[in-house]
């Protein structure tokens, strides 16, 4: 049987009623009558509840207000026992607000300092448990504070961040004040002294499990003076005197766990631990330098004892935790949950590993150390998949992002390891992230929405998060109100939408409109969601249809807001980026000139190229590149200063990325169209930048500096500019050495425009000493330009198609020379009117060379199935082209080039009249 989530729907008259979503059975819905109207306030109270209990709390409270009924339902007990608020920053007010719900709470998780501060105000005296993380912020007063008011606390939980501000006297006043305490982990403690650890002892008999986890200085004998402790965690301190640790902690009567991981402890002080403890059965030790250097060390002869490390089979050594062998698999962690009958005092030893394994794994991901590449393929990816089905919710959102993190080599490229990644896939980690992403719990959505999104870097694992139903999963929680779930949806998206096959998929599964609606739910304080939101965006731009669809959902207006407004590189950068896609669709739709009609499009754009982030001003020139292709946008830029900022960002960027250097020639290269931005552009100074641009060692620079120095090439005037900067040396050198054909013929181009005659009247010889020395200057440029030019054109002809071509008027050998000749990308060229004139004016011209030149350019602008060759077709009939092709295919004195290039010509022209006139 199939099964899928179906959207229900109630119509009630004319409107449409939307219901919640069920996980149904696709034949066992088939009789239903949709037509029947649900009354949800005829569900008995009982169902109401539960229905409560499976809402995030801002839900439960948002239907409390539906009605009376619902209210009194809404506030029962047993709905508010826990609150995860990490995902708010609690004040004042809303603590008061929410006191009313507060009287049974008993478990509370939050996220920074100002939210501690607000924690005595929720009036929730019979608080049991307490985490927090992000508290490097926290200070003895106020966490002093929530102990006193919180007598009944059993669990206090601060980390994984350091919680630097905290001392001995907030530890020794928890001791004081809470004297059920059985927990107590915190991290990140500069020093832990004896009267804070004696307070402990005193007035916390219940004190079973303590973790100080990364401090600086512990007192290790008064730590051993804590006899209740049955857990111990120590990972990650530093400055521990292990010979007085191994002396002391063996005396503890009731440890059995203890974790010294990411510490310097040896081999001896384990060996001691081991063998003299007569209560430890485990000993934790990942990641210990010291202990993994010595190849003579084994555990072998510590009958009984566990010891997790490295260097050690985990499954194997859990394993033996179990009476019984017959039923050892290998999820050791999955069969102990899955017991009938499970041994309280074994059921407390595997909660407790879970969670030092979750936070270990966690913390070697982190670090992101070489030489592990082993243990995460054979064991490590494995156990972090068998804690994500813990029944601790902590433990599982760390598995979950352990495996967000254990892939990531890079996190500036967004480089993972794809073995890694792979093996996650392999052992079903898919299915078990997309559950865990389903789950009502905001912490465990987002979590597992971050590992998605990492792992699907790698096309394999998209292809499977996909194939999972994936993007269904993530398109809804980028819907979610909770900023942290809604901004790893989007960023699950926007690394799935980098696949071409899953874009059409995300379109279809309301991802774009979820995607542009973040954009205005989160416009202020929510840079990483809005840089994951605009990310996706700017890769699902890139596609025709979905372009449409991000314009249609109002996705123009949102980007040009964030371009405008945000202040964060990231978002600047991504918004840019997709609105230069939006923009790049010019002949299938109107996004081009829809970008530049929006208000303040242009202008934040060009303003962009001024960003010290290059990535911001690579992104800002190419969407002004894309935008420039339509007439209106290009004077629209210029009038916003685009000239000037262009060309500015041109001067800055020699030695910069290829990427920012090819889009600021581009840039000016789509401007200088228009003749009026060309000369602008000259005067501006823009000729000397795009020819040291000329010259870089990348082929899509050379495009795109030969295509502007073409289009400047037309005026006479920055024709002289280039001679005087020496920009034919430069042009000549692309008309040879480059590896791009486009940049080749362009660079000829534009030697062509500056010597077919037109630059001698601005530079008469003999009229000052100035001019006589252009004059000079010419006449050796002109001698070097033309030779290139001749050698250009040859490496386009086949003597011996040409010989057959000039003997038959077969068209067969004159496709062959088409063939040959065809430069692919210059059917893209759009050549205006005066382009057009001033090649069929070269056809006249007494050089050979650029007869030649303006018959091989004219060639390349009419060859059938060219974007433009019907409208160059055009514009060549209107200016009488024809005569002038056939006097120089006829003409006695004209090259063999000139000639037959001509007759191709003069049989595209017949083809588009033929063409145009069906």
């Amino acid at each position: 049987m199939n099964r899928r989530v179906r959207r229900k729907v109630s119509r009630k008259g004319k409107e449409k009623l939307i219901l919640p979503s069920y996980l149904e059975i696709e034949c066992e819905i088939a009789d239903l009558d949709y037509k029947q109207t649900v009354d949800w306030t005829c569900l008995p109270d009982d169902t109401v509840i539960q229905l409560f209990s499976c809402l995030n709390y801002r839900d439960r409270a948002n239907l409390s207000s539906t009605c009376r009924t619902w209210r009194v339902l809404g506030l029962s007990e047993c709905l508010w026992t826990s609150f995860d608020l990490r995902a708010h920053k609690i004040d004042a007010a809303m603590a008061s607000s929410l006191a009313s719900r507060c009287n049974n709470l008993q478990k509370l998780r939050f996220r920074g300092a100002e939210s501690a501060d607000a924690i005595i105000l929720l009036l929730a005296k019979n608080l049991r448990e307490i985490s927090g993380d992000y508290c490097r912020k926290i200070t003895d007063a106020t966490l002093s504070a929530i102990a006193a008011r919180h007598e009944a606390l059993e669990s206090l939980q601060l980390g994984p961040d350091f919680c630097e501000r905290i001392s001995s006297d907030a530890i020794k006043t928890i001791a004081i004040c809470c004297p059920k305490l059985k927990k107590l982990r915190l991290s990140g403690i500069i020093d832990v002294n004896a009267e804070a650890l004696n307070a402990l002892s005193k007035h916390c008999p219940n004190l079973l499990d303590i973790g100080f986890i990364d401090c600086l200085n512990i007192d290790e004998m008064a730590l051993g003076n804590v006899a209740s402790v049955r857990f111990l965690s120590v990972a990650g301190t530093t400055n521990m005197k292990w010979g007085a640790v191994s002396h002391q902690w063996h005396k503890l009567p009731n440890l059995i766990g203890l974790d010294v991981s990411r510490t310097d402890i040896g081999p001896v002080a384990v060996s001691r631990l081991m063998s003299s403890s007569q209560s430890l059965k485990i000993l934790c030790a990942f990641n210990c330098s010291v202990l993994e250097e010595d190849t003579s060390f084994t555990v072998s002869k510590y009958k009984g004892k566990l010891l997790l490390a490295l260097f050690t089979d985990v499954v194997k050594e859990i394993a033996s935790l179990f009476v019984d062998t017959t039923k050892k698999g290998e999820n050791m962690l999955l069969d102990w949950r899955n017991l009938e009958n499970k041994n309280k005092s074994l059921n407390e030893i595997m909660m407790w590993i879970e969670w030092i394994l979750s936070h270990n794994l966690l913390r070697i991901a982190e670090s992101n150390q070489h030489g592990l590449d082993n243990f995460w393929l054979n064991q490590g990816a494995a156990l972090l998949l068998s804690l994500m089905q813990s029944s601790q919710e902590d433990v599982q959102e760390r598995a979950a992002t352990g495996l967000a993190t254990f892939v990531v080599i890079d996190d500036e490229n967004a480089s993972i390891d794809s073995g890694r990644a792979e093996e996650v896939m392999r052992c079903g980690g898919i299915r078990l992230l997309l559950n865990l992403a389903k789950s009502w719990r905001e912490g465990l959505q987002s979590e597992a929405a971050k590992a998605i999104a990492n792992l699907s870097v790698n096309a394999n694992v998209a292809k499977a998060v996909a194939e999972e139903g994936g993007i269904d999963i993530l398109a809804g929680l980028a819907r979610s109100m909770n900023r942290l779930v809604a901004e790893e949806a989007a960023g699950g998206l926007w690394n799935l939408s980098v696949g071409e096959e899953h874009k059409g998929a995300i379109a279809e599964a309301g991802g774009v409109r979820a995607l542009v609606d973040l954009i205005f739910k989160w416009s202020s304080g929510g840079d990483g969601v809005l840089e994951r939101a605009a990310g996706a965006l700017a890769n699902l731009a890139a596609d025709d249809r979905c372009s449409t669809e991000v314009a249609l959902a109002g996705g123009v207006h949102a980007l040009v807001m964030l371009a405008r407004n945000c202040k964060f590189e990231g978002v600047q950068e991504q918004a840019a980026r997709a609105l230069a896609n939006l923009a790049a669709h010019g002949d299938s739709n109107t996004n081009n000139s829809a970008v530049g009609q929006e208000a303040g499009a242009l202008e934040a754009l060009v303003q962009l190229t001024h960003s010290p982030h290059e990535g911001v001003r690579q992104e800002a020139a190419g969407a002004l590149w894309n935008l420039s292709f339509d007439d209106r946008n290009r004077e629209a830029i210029a009038a916003a200063g685009g000239v000037e900022a262009l060309v500015a960002l041109a001067q800055s960027c020699s030695n910069a990325s290829p990427g920012l250097q090819e889009r600021a020639a581009g840039a000016l290269w789509g401007l200088s169209v228009s003749e009026a931005n060309s000369i602008a552009i000259g005067q501006q100074g823009g000729v000397a930048p795009l020819i040291a641009l000329a010259r870089s060692d990348a082929e899509d620079v050379h495009e795109t500096a030969a295509g502007a120095l073409w289009n400047l090439a037309f005026n006479p005037d920055n024709a002289l500019r280039i001679v005087e900067e020496g920009g034919v040396p430069a042009l000549v050198h692309l008309c040879y050495a480059s590896v791009s054909k486009m940049a080749r013929f362009m660079a000829a181009l534009a030697l062509a425009y500056m010597f077919d005659g037109r630059l001698d009247e601005c530079a008469l010889p003999g009229s000052s000493s100035e001019g006589l020395s252009k004059s000079v200057s010419l006449d050796g440029a002109r001698r070097m330009a033309l030779k290139n030019i001749e050698a250009f054109v040859q490496t386009f002809s086949d003597p011996q198609a040409f010989a057959s071509a000039a003997a038959s008027s077969a068209p067969a050998a004159l496709v062959h020379v088409t063939e040959r000749a065809r430069i692919q990308e210059a059917g893209h060229l759009r050549c205006s009117g005066a382009e057009i004139g001033r090649f069929i004016t070269m056809l006249r011209n007494p050089s050979p060379t650029l007869k030649a030149c303006a018959a091989f350019a004219l060639l390349q602008f009419t060859i059938p199935g060219g974007r433009h060759a019907l409208h160059h077709a055009s514009l060549m009939q209107n200016a009488g082209a024809s005569r002038a092709l056939r006097t120089a295919a006829a003409a006695a004195t004209a090259p063999l080039q000139a000639k037959i290039f001509a007759r191709i010509v003069l049989r595209n022209l017949e083809h588009h009249n033929i063409e145009s006139s069906l």
